[in-house]
């Protein structure tokens, strides 16, 4: 389902009555920092659970390597 055009000019005329134009850059620029802090938490909480399952798995290399050297 996508917006035509006369439903994203009666969007526009709705944001414009409701905040008036001088309040609709102060919420862009809210909108974009939120924006960019949800992308910034996402790529940091995709590094992390990288790292947290290679060491997970060079855990489990060195148990296996410990066990058939017992063997």
């Amino acid at each position: 389902m996508s917006l035509g055009f006369w439903e994203i000019v009666l969007i526009v005329v709705v944001i414009l009555v409701l905040f008036g134009p001088k309040r609709i850059p102060e919420l862009a620029k809210a909108l974009g920092r939120a924006n960019y802090e949800y992308k910034k938490a996402k790529t940091d909480l995709v590094e992390e659970s990288k790292s947290l399952i290679d060491t997970a798995e060079k855990a489990a290399e060195a148990e296996d390597k410990k066990n058939n050297n017992q063997a």
